[in-house]
């Protein structure tokens, strides 16, 4: 989890949008901070764990900068547990697709989501939504000309 303090402040205060570059592509994508979030980070920012750190989420070892993908998994699975979920239906992935699904299924707008999770290729967004036919018709279907 390499993301730096300055991803997600400017001037002092949390953007409402921030981008990163997707480690896989190294192509920028952008992404919504919800005021629920920006108060978190913010109250984050002022921990003491965050001082002299220049990532959003410290390592806890001096000689690790930030935590890493497994430290981030961890993490999510204790929050997943803690609300009582049960934590082998959650995990980091299942969470990014989330919100992309929830946008598909309300707009059937593929472009939209495709841009949000800054795929290339159409057929990488239509595989990771487990689009079918039987969607795209009923999209159509919805449509009336």
């Amino acid at each position: 989890m390499k993301m730096k303090a300055v991803d997600v402040m400017a001037s002092d205060q949390i953007k409402e949008r921030a981008s990163v570059l997707q480690s896989k592509t190294q192509k920028p994508v952008r992404f919504e901070i919800s005021e629920g979030t920006r108060a978190s980070v913010e109250k984050w920012m002022e921990d003491e764990l965050m001082i002299g750190s220049e990532y959003l989420w410290p390592g806890r070892f001096h000689e690790r900068l930030h935590i890493s993908t497994r430290q981030y998994a961890r993490i999510v699975r204790d929050w997943i547990t803690s609300i009582g979920l049960e934590a082998s239906a959650y995990g980091t992935h299942s969470m990014r697709r989330t919100k992309v699904t929830q946008i598909y299924r309300k707009t059937g707008n593929l472009r939209a989501v495709q841009l949000l999770l800054g795929h290339t290729m159409m057929d990488s967004t239509v595989r990771y939504l487990g689009v079918e036919l039987e969607d795209a018709l009923a999209i159509a279907e919805a449509i009336a000309i």
